[in-house]
Parts: C-alpha cells; structure tokens; sequence
C-alpha cells in the first residue's frame, strides 16, 4: 500500500514540476496554499464531474471544448515540426472527431437514452487526441478508412502528384509519336 502511496506523490511531484512554467498557477498557488497539481486535479475532476451531470446539456459543450482545445493545442505544435508522423496523427483526429459529430448530429434522439453519453465521449477524444495513445490512428483503420473506402472509393493509391507526372509523361509520350525520327524533342528520359 505504502508503494502505491509512493508512486502518487512522485507523480504529483512531477505534475507540479511541470505546472512550474505557469506563472498563474505559480500565483494561485501562493494566494491559497494548495499545491498546484492538486489545483489542475480538482479543475478536471470538476469538469469530468459536469459532463457526467450534464445539467442543462452542459455535457455536450464541454465534451466538444475538451475535444477541440487539447487536441488543437497539439495540431498547433505539430504544424510546427519538420516530420510528417505527428500531422498524420491529428488529420486523422480531425477526421475521427468531424466524423462522430456529424454521426452525433443526426441521432441525437438515440443518444438521450445512452446514459452517461458526453462523459464516454470525452474520455474517447481524449484517448484519441492525445498523442501518447495513438487511438485516431486505431480508429481511423478500424472504422472510418474501411467507411470510405467504401462510400467514397478512396483507395490507397498514388497522390496527385503521382496522377499529375503519369499525364505528363503520357503527353510527352504522344508528343515523341507525332515527331518524326531525327528531330530531337528536347525531353531527356
């Protein structure tokens, strides 16, 4: 038990190491005399505890706020890094989360009856908007390619530069076959 305890003070230690490189919180730490982490900890508690309510539908703003801000915050920074892997993972959010709330739109008569709907669907869009989980990646070959694959015949094949060089070289092609032999048509291969 005392192991435990050991592994949840090192975890706030490190939560409120990183909470350091916020002056506001250093500031309402020092205002009332509650350590930051434990201040981070009540707020999402709190807000978990709202959606789970959900008085007066606050559920479904909040849950869309958590869905969009995180996961915005890191779309921003992974526009920002040279590699491609990170810009795949938040397209694909952004098509997951685009996709559950059109589907979330037209069936929201259904949905009323699921209990507990917005506090099920912001733990989803955490787990597949945080990078540490990769969970848009799962869903995405899971569920929304095969989708697609079949309503919008999208299939893996070339980009649009690969479509874009195939008609130049064709046209090129056609060029060479009206040229009689000799000339030279300038094009190298």
């Amino acid at each position: 038990m005392s192991q435990i305890i050991d592994q949840v003070q090192a975890a706030l230690q490190n939560i409120d190491k990183e909470l350091e490189k916020y002056p506001a919180l250093k500031e309402l730490e020092k205002q009332i005399p509650v350590p930051k982490s434990y201040i981070l900890l009540g707020f999402v508690g709190f807000y978990f505890i709202l959606i789970f309510l959900n008085i007066g539908g606050i559920g479904q703003l909040l849950s869309n706020i958590a869905g969009l801000v995180i996961p915005g915050y890191y779309s921003l920074l992974a526009l920002e890094t040279p590699g491609k892997a990170d810009d795949t993972q938040y397209l694909t959010y952004w098509v997951v989360f685009a996709t559950l709330n059109v589907f979330e739109f037209w069936s929201k008569a259904i949905l009323y009856w699921v209990p507990f709907y917005y506090l099920f669907k912001t733990a989803f869009l955490l787990y597949i908007g945080l990078p540490q989980y990769g969970g848009a990646e799962l869903v995405y070959k899971a569920l929304v390619k095969p989708l697609a694959q079949k309503l919008v015949n999208i299939h893996p094949q070339g980009g649009p530069s690969d479509s874009l060089k195939a008609q130049a070289q064709s046209a090129v092609n056609a060029a060479e076959n009206h040229i009689p032999q000799g000339h030279s048509t300038g094009v190298s291969h």
